[in-house]
């Protein structure tokens, strides 16, 4: 069976480093193909004996996104597994990387700088509305946006369906944009008022124990566990490629990073080889 993806999104957001990542996983990538083209090289690796295994193809705004919904129709009828990654950025940040970088953007002729990336925006409107995962670059540097990019596309082979990512954050640092379900750990006891363990995070033994071991904990993991018997196979049966579940404390370095970990966790009893990532345990508290 043949891999195919697409990364799209906003000029600016990080399409080349997408790209990038696949190809040092070996995957053929191919930019800035007229859509008309893509069917035949999806012909030509589904042909038998090939040896290409794994396309992606980088498109931006200029890309019919009828014909190429219509292909990617078309390679899933096929049987062949398929994966959109849309790559997002606020309209503030993205100008201050052209400005820095002093590379022009492909939709500003005759318009000011701020105005074509909401032209570009609208109208990537709908391939955003198509794909698997959207994930916002705003607060990435390069190196977290590698990461990102290799752990959603990384070689899951034992692992074939939904791509499970379990995430902690920070209130106080922004809610997360590219999840899927938000789920509020501030109920439960802080260790940040706790002195020995102040200093420690929700990785620690002490301060897991601190957070799981409440009554409170108990009561929402098994809950938590009765609403994803109903989700997790409701999503497969969707389709869908990836979710992404994240959970908030005020600082994300205590409460959401334990209960993270724990959930990933009993995913891993269901048979999941869920990803945890902790976006701001290394911040201050």
């Amino acid at each position: 069976m043949t891999d195919f993806a697409v990364i799209t999104g906003l000029s600016g957001a990080g399409r080349s480093t997408a790209a990038d990542v696949l190809e040092d996983q070996d995957w053929f990538v191919i930019d800035n193909m007229p859509v008309a083209l893509m069917p035949k090289v999806g012909e030509l690796a589904l042909l038998p004996g090939s040896d290409i295994s794994r396309v992606a193809f980088v498109v931006g705004s200029n890309s019919d996104t009828g014909e190429l919904e219509a292909m990617l129709d078309d390679l899933r009828s096929s049987g062949s597994r398929v994966r959109v990654l849309f790559l997002d950025a606020r309209s503030d940040v993205l100008i201050r990387r052209y400005e820095s970088s002093r590379r022009r953007h492909p939709a500003s002729a005759g318009a000011l700088l701020g105005a074509a990336i909401e032209q570009e925006r609208l109208a990537l409107d709908h391939m955003r509305a198509l794909s698997d995962v959207v994930v916002d670059t705003s607060d990435l540097n390069v190196h977290q946006l590698r990461e990102r990019v290799e752990q959603l596309f990384a070689d899951d082979d034992a692992t074939p369906g939904m791509q499970v990512t379990v995430l902690s954050f920070g209130f106080k640092h922004g809610l997360p944009a590219d999840v899927d379900m938000v789920l509020d750990c501030r109920f439960l006891p802080n260790p940040h008022w706790v002195d020995d363990l102040r200093p420690q995070t929700g990785q620690d033994e002490p301060v897991r124990d601190y957070v799981l071991g409440s009554e409170l904990a108990h009561g929402f993991l098994d809950r938590l566990d009765g609403l994803l018997d109903v989700l997790l196979p409701a999503y497969q049966a969707e389709g869908k490629a990836y979710l992404t579940l994240a959970f908030g404390c005020t600082g994300g370095r205590h409460r959401s990073v334990a209960i993270a970990e724990e959930v990933a966790r009993r995913m891993e009893g269901r048979g999941l080889a869920p990803g945890v990532a902790h976006r701001d345990v290394a911040k201050g508290g």
